[in-house]
């Protein structure tokens, strides 16, 4: 018999999270709290979604806003790093599931909960990712994953079971995509994504414009930053959370930020995701674009080492460790050089940094130039490729 009498799920009010409020009542006996992490997927995706949990068989549902949280201390730290999972992903799913699993672990110890919940499927990334969290923050709650146990396999299996208990349920037999939605991103899965032969269609893509339908007139878009992080649009002072807001405004009409991708999952297979991110995809560029003036060689390459760490920490679900912390810290101190301004042009689904200036800059006209200057004998260079090359020298005189 089961011993659990409490248990909080993270819910959506989908038709997965929908199923798995009656199902834990009937195989675990147990009350089940529904929570709702408003992660900035919009107020569609929210509405009605309290009366859904209690119509489903939750005793209660937590709504919590999580948007300027999520923005502030998850993606801009992130951002700090550069980090860009397999050269192309920006982690929009991935860097949500730390903090949603830390607000749920909160609602569970408010409610006096003695186990967590969640509908990950049992072959993606969020199941390790919900679940390493959990025993990082909360190890002696016991985790409950329906996708891992249940013998419901299919959408219609799903809703006949919610059907057989008059549960109400808008979700139809037939999904084509499987998404996921917050302030940073949308990511598309399914259908004939499934096939990597297979191009997009345009019911695919939710967010952004393609590039031909894409203004024929470029935009500029200003970015103020302060050391790494994005404090202004166009000269206008945001909170992070608002910036991004204004960046994705800005950005989706001009189709930036889509990406096709075949990724490497954690599980060990590979899938196919079409992720939308237009502000973020700003905000990297920006951010790329002061790294250029105020970062030596060395450093530049510390960081792009510090970023591809950082991009499978977060894609693994690594956050609450302390390869997190330490990572971050030595992030903070490239970020304490990155202050300064960018311009960037948006035309036709690309963003590209026309303009830059930061008052901590290492480039020098003076030194950089073709002309005549008085601080660079060019005398000095043949000295320095002689021992620059050296070993070279060495190896080809033995042989």
């Amino acid at each position: 018999m089961s011993t659990i009498k409490k248990v909080v799920l993270a819910y959506s009010g989908g038709l997965d999270t929908s199923a798995i409020v009656p199902w834990l009542k009937e195989n675990y006996g147990c009350e089940v709290v529904a929570f709702v992490a408003d992660v900035g997927q919009g107020a569609e995706e929210l509405a009605g979604v309290e009366e859904k949990a209690i119509a489903s068989g939750a005793s209660e549902c937590h709504i919590v806003d999580l948007k300027e949280e999520m923005v502030a201390d998850y993606i801009y730290p992130t951002l700090k790093t550069g980090s860009i999972y397999e050269g192309t992903y920006l982690l929009g799913t991935s860097m949500a599931r730390p903090i949603i699993a830390k607000a749920q672990v909160e609602v569970a110890r408010k409610v006096g909960a003695d186990a967590l919940s969640h509908g990950c499927t049992g072959k993606g990334n969020d199941q390790v990712r919900f679940e390493s969290c959990f025993a990082a923050l909360a190890p002696d709650l016991k985790v409950i994953a329906p996708w891992r146990e249940w013998d419901l396999s299919s959408r219609e299996s799903l809703l006949d079971y919610l059907a057989e208990r008059n549960i109400p349920c808008a979700a139809s037999a037939t999904k084509i995509y499987s998404r996921d939605a917050n302030a940073w991103h949308i990511s598309h899965e399914g259908g004939e994504l499934e096939d990597p032969w297979c191009q997009p269609s345009d019911q695919v893509w939710t967010w952004t414009n393609s590039p031909e339908q894409a203004p024929d007139q470029p935009e500029m878009v200003s970015i103020s930053l302060e050391k790494g992080e994005i404090v202004a649009v166009n000269g206008e002072q945001l909170s992070p959370y608002q910036c991004l807001v204004k960046l994705n405004e800005l950005a989706a009409p001009h189709g930036v930020g889509r990406v096709d991708i075949v990724e490497n999952r954690l599980v060990g297979m590979k899938s196919r995701g079409c992720y939308e991110t237009p502000g973020g995809t700003v905000m990297m560029a920006a951010l790329q674009a002061i790294d250029e003036l105020v970062l030596d060689k060395a450093s530049r390459k510390w960081k792009e080492t510090l970023g591809g760490e950082f991009a499978h920490l977060v894609y693994d679900g690594r956050w609450f460790t302390p390869l997190k912390d330490s990572i971050l810290a030595a992030a903070e101190a490239f970020a304490e050089f990155a202050s300064g301004e960018v311009v960037l042009k948006m035309y036709k689904g690309q963003v590209v940094a026309v303009q830059k200036k930061s008052p901590n800059s290492l480039y020098s006209e003076d030194f950089a130039t073709f002309g005549a200057d008085d601080v660079y004998d060019q005398s000095h260079a043949e000295g320095f490729i002689r021992l620059f090359s050296l070993s070279s020298r060495i190896s080809a005189l033995k042989k």
